[in-house]
């Protein structure tokens, strides 16, 4: 293990309190553009009057980039682990500036915007986005994006991540973004693909960091050679990753939606079928009933219990009483609520019996007899769900 010495620490604490600024770019066989990228870079220090230093977080370049970058004057730092997530979480580790303005290395940003950037952070804002489009102010030069992330992947990705994450952000995949480098630090992100600008934004947001956005311009970029970004791949990627941290729309929201359908079509047909005008609903509708009711119910319950692991294992920001799911008394909660639904099934069940008994075990209509024992096997369904949930709560809780 490498100990280092008094001074060697003491000159690195006095590096980090003295730079102001570090201008952070990943780069992948960026040779074509890197230069330029750094160039502008030391413009847009210079400009402001700061100190700074360029960092190149290199991803394993074998055209020459970690070269030209040194003799640009950037600091290179070599990261292993192949991926833009990996690459911009190791330049944040390495980077001596209070503020880091990231940017791509292939041209198409302007990272002599960097004073707008640095007005918002002085203003008290944690991060600070770029936004690409005309609705925030900003501008797509021609060429510089294709229809599709214009046009799809972004505007659908950053709505939903504006209606999962209350996020103020509308263009969520920016690459031009500036922030604090202590508050990022204490996200602790984690992705390694593209998916990581979604990582910030989401967790900053849940959080509760300061965020903003400023217009820049997207300029096209200045390679000859196809981007690394793969649109359909990184784009679930980006989907999945919003969706894994939003329980509420994935699971507990659905679930609702189901079981109130289920809850609305059991009331309307449990007696005798529905005539709505040539239509008539009947032991079919009651059978989807039921079993949107034991699907919903399912979500719904699965959907507490990701987010109560999630908070209690701090995964996710909460409050209090998501915690009580899985501290309070959930195993009794389950028990009681799993005992009424399970009596109402089986007094369904009992009753059907008795009929049956009545008939001395023979044939019987088939319409009232079906229909009653969708509503038991339903009411058993929901309670046994109910008790599992209890226990299963209950098993977050246990003290490691």
């Amino acid at each position: 293990m490498n100990i280092l010495s008094p001074e060697i620490l003491s000159e690195s604490e006095s590096v980090l309190q003295s730079t102001d600024i570090t201008i952070l770019i990943p780069c992948l066989n960026e040779a074509e553009t890197i230069s330029n990228c750094i160039a502008e870079a030391w413009t847009a220090i210079s400009d402001t009057g700061m100190t700074g230093e360029i960092i190149v977080a290199d991803n394993g370049s074998t055209d020459g980039s970690v070269e030209i970058a040194q003799n640009a004057g950037a600091r290179v730092v070599h990261i292993l682990e192949k991926g833009y997530g990996h690459a911009l979480a190791e330049g944040i580790q390495a980077a001596y500036g209070q503020y880091i303005l990231m940017g791509d290395a292939d041209g198409s940003y302007d990272f002599t915007e960097l004073s707008g950037f640095m007005e918002k952070l002085y203003q008290g804002f944690d991060l600070v986005i770029g936004c690409r489009f005309p609705r925030c102010g900003g501008r797509v030069n021609p060429g510089a994006m294709p229809w599709k992330h214009r046009w799809i992947g972004n505007p659908v990705l950053s709505f939903l991540g504006k209606l999962f994450f209350s996020s103020p952000v509308d263009d969520f995949h920016c690459g031009l973004r500036a922030f604090r480098r202590k508050s990022i630090q204490t996200l602790g992100l984690k992705t390694g693909g593209m998916e990581f600008a979604s990582e910030m934004v989401v967790k900053a947001s849940l959080c509760g960091l300061r965020i903003t956005q400023i217009p820049i311009v997207l300029r096209k970029d200045g390679r000859s050679r196809p981007p690394h970004l793969r649109s359909w791949r990184d784009g679930w990627r980006h989907l999945r990753f919003m969706l894994l941290y939003s329980p509420l729309w994935l699971f507990i929201l659905p679930g609702l939606l189901l079981s109130v359908l289920g809850v609305f079509g059991f009331s309307l047909l449990i007696s005798a079928p529905l005539k709505v005008g040539m239509v008539t609903f009947d032991l079919s509708s009651l059978l989807v009933s039921g079993t949107c009711l034991l699907i919903g119910f399912q979500l719904f319950g699965f959907g507490l219990f990701i987010k109560a692991y999630a908070v209690n294992a701090g995964l996710l920001p909460g409050k209090e009483y998501w915690l009580k799911l899985v501290k309070g008394r959930p195993v009794e909660w389950g028990i009681a609520f799993g005992l009424i639904f399970i009596l109402c099934g089986t007094g369904y069940l009992i009753h059907t019996t008795l009929l049956w008994k009545a008939a001395e075990f023979g044939p019987m209509p088939y319409q009232t007899t079906l229909r009653m024992v969708i509503a038991s096997i339903t009411g058993i369904g929901l309670g046994i769900q109910a008790m599992v949930y209890g226990f299963a709560l209950a098993i977050l809780g246990l003290e490691r």
